[in-house]
């Protein structure tokens, strides 16, 4: 099985191509949030590179948010696009959960933190969990699906859970300091090469979706925000959550 995974939700613009338990190529760009202007070159490289037959690509895996809204735009419209050229199905991985991936098969929970403005953070809580029924050894497992909240809340929910807790994202530089006083349970943060989005770690979770059959057409995909944006909470228009990263309010979600 060979997949294409791609990521633009925040300050990191990846691609990568995976094959069954074999990472094959993987291009990353933290600079400038210039996705749109990057993201399709990136993989026209990786596909020279690799020499990718396009025809033998089984689907293509986003992120599917939360995160910037313009960058999951720019992602969501770029996988559609492939998705329709290519003939492939997406698998859609929330974007916490790809972000958590990175710290495979450790015994702390994993709380990535993505900076939501407004003193707010697109988090979540995961643990990985030994399994027998995948080709792996470890499955992602949710504590706390991904949801938009204050710093002191998620702290606090880390604080009830009594474990430690590893964290990594954009949002650690913003709150490390107000993590330091509000955390009373031992915690951690990942290494630079560990700390953001990697296109990698949602071709890696696409392989399990994709093979539990969660997995939609291109037609269907749509991003999830979260919170409204900022157009549509001036317009006072819709009740469901969705978002630009710089706006307040919102509430946890469902995962998927």
């Amino acid at each position: 099985m060979k997949i294409i995974g791609i990521d633009s939700s925040g300050l990191v613009a990846s691609v990568a191509i995976v094959e069954e338990d074999t990472l094959v190529a993987e291009y990353n760009v933290q600079y400038q949030k210039t996705h749109s202007q990057t993201l399709l070159p990136m993989l026209e490289e990786l596909k020279k590179m690799v020499e990718l037959d396009l025809a033998t690509v089984d689907a293509i895996a986003l992120a599917s948010g939360p995160g910037s809204f313009t960058g999951l735009r720019i992602g969501s419209a770029t996988a559609k696009g492939l998705g329709l050229a290519m003939g492939v199905p997406l698998v859609e991985i929330p974007t916490l959960e790809g972000l958590a991936c990175n710290l495979y098969g450790t015994g702390e929970l994993i709380c990535p933190l993505m900076d939501a403005r407004r003193n707010q953070v697109y988090t979540g809580v995961y643990q990985f969990e030994r399994t027998t029924g995948l080709p792996f050894s470890f499955r992602l497992c949710r504590v706390l699906p991904q949801c938009a909240i204050s710093i002191g809340e998620i702290a606090q929910k880390c604080n009830e859970y009594g474990r430690e807790v590893i964290f990594l994202g954009d949002g650690v530089p913003v709150y490390k300091e107000k993590l330091g006083e509000l955390l009373e349970v031992p915690y951690s943060f990942a290494p630079a090469h560990m700390n953001r989005q990697r296109a990698a770690a949602f071709g890696f979770l696409a392989l399990q979706y994709f093979r539990e059959g969660k997995y939609v057409t291109a037609e269907e995909h749509t991003p999830e925000y979260l919170r409204m944006s900022q157009a549509e909470r001036t317009k006072g228009k819709g009740k469901t959550y969705g978002t630009d990263q710089g706006n307040d309010a919102g509430g946890c979600g469902s995962g998927k």
